[in-house]
């Protein structure tokens, strides 16, 4: 650290504007550990740019998910501000860059929001305090909730993201044949004879037994064509977070072929889980091949996650490419190996949609339920349907909607 008590006085006050960054970023951070910081840069002193980086990192972050905001906001804050450097990048001749512009970092969403929040703080602390009555004005969060997906702002989407993460999540449960001790229930034959023993077999105390609940597995087929990309992004943010809370959970997306993403969406951190399943998957906003996916998620991985009586989410407008015949053949293999199909198609936010395409026509009879899910109101239903605490209707049964149709 510097001698000059003015000059050290300012590094210590940018590690705490730091800290407070990071803090609003996500990343757990104490008055301890800024005084475990401000200590180890008094002790390692500051030579370079990489020895302030190192020795913050190795304070701050604790936990692998926090690499990422920590890169992020350390690039941000502690970047160059010469005034020489600033003067050059004024007066020298930039020609504009031809090359395609550089793809947002993981975590730099979170972190460019909480510098926008400290500004807007300090922003707020000057500007008079003025009081408005909005009793008759219209909310924006409830115009939110029945936006379309496919029609958001970018600050809209971002907003969504952050809703579909908050929601509260499913909580359904199914009964197993295994039994477990309970305080009442059925009488447990061997465990009251077992504690009559104990006593001399003089007291009889009745010992009691029910059976297990646990969640049932949940897996979700996505479709990620051109059609579909902008409802698909969005809600990876719902499957992630419900990956992170559940147990057995499992995605697979599909475009023209089947790509299981599951690992990648049991990351800590949204936005790296949401890099690492684009990178992984090579047909996103291409074409549709439903019944090739079904019939690869049929013959591979069926026998290893539909085990446990699980919930099957089919998440595709239905547009298909392959024969009828072989869709129905794997819709209908696929509807015997789950406990409940529920197909999830955002045409369904049209008033006049009809069942006209064959592929739709082909896959309704053999799904349990039929949503839409374009919408933040329409995840919300969906999470009730999931709960147990929202009964199906005539409008979400196929078979109720194909007799309306006229078939």
């Amino acid at each position: 650290m510097p001698a000059d008590p003015e000059l050290r006085s300012r590094i210590t006050d940018n590690i705490v504007y730091f800290a407070r960054t990071l803090r609003k970023a996500g990343v757990p951070v104490g008055p301890a550990s800024v005084v475990d910081a401000v200590t180890a840069v008094e002790i390692a002193g500051i030579e370079n740019r990489e020895d302030l980086y190192w020795t913050l990192h190795a304070v701050f972050v604790r936990k692998r998910e926090h690499r990422v905001l920590f890169d992020e906001a350390f690039r941000i804050y502690w970047q160059s501000r010469g005034l020489i450097e600033k003067m050059l990048a004024i007066l020298s001749p930039v020609a504009p860059p031809r090359g395609t512009p550089e793809k947002p970092k993981a975590g730099q969403t979170r972190v460019s929001q909480a510098f926008q929040a400290a500004r807007e703080r300090a922003a707020e602390e000057t500007v008079p305090e003025i009081e408005v009555d909005a009793r008759f004005t219209v909310s924006g969060k409830e115009l939110l909730q029945t936006k379309d997906f496919a029609q958001m702002t970018a600050e809209e989407v971002t907003q969504a993201k952050q809703a579909l993460r908050a929601m509260v999540l499913p909580m359904d449960s199914i009964r197993l044949r295994r039994l477990k001790a309970a305080s009442k229930g059925r009488i447990d034959p061997r465990r009251t004879l077992r504690a009559s023993m104990r006593a001399g077999g003089d007291i009889i105390d009745l010992k009691f037994r029910k059976p297990v609940e646990k969640q049932p597995p949940l897996v979700a087929i996505c479709d990620i064509s051109g059609s579909m990309s902008q409802y698909s992004r969005l809600l990876l943010h719902f499957l992630h977070e419900l990956t992170a809370v559940r147990r057995d959970v499992h995605t697979f997306l599909f475009g023209t072929r089947l790509t299981n993403v599951t690992r990648q969406l049991r990351m800590k951190d949204p936005d790296e889980a949401l890099e690492a399943c684009t990178q992984g998957v090579e047909d996103w906003s291409g074409g549709t091949r439903i019944a090739s996916a079904l019939y690869d998620f049929n013959r591979h991985w069926s026998r290893r996650v539909l085990s446990g009586n699980p919930t099957v989410l089919l998440i595709t407008d239905g547009l298909e490419r392959d024969t009828d015949e072989d869709l129905e053949r794997e819709m209908d293999r696929l509807h015997r190996s789950c406990r409940r199909l529920i197909w999830l198609n955002p045409l369904l936010r049209f008033d006049g949609f009809e069942a006209r395409a064959k592929g739709i026509r082909a896959m309704l009879p053999h799904v349990d339920e039929f949503r839409s899910v374009h919408s933040l109101d329409a995840v919300a239903d969906l999470v009730a349907a999931l709960s147990g605490t929202k009964a199906r209707t005539r409008e979400t049964d196929p078979r109720s909607w194909l007799r309306s149709q006229g078939r």
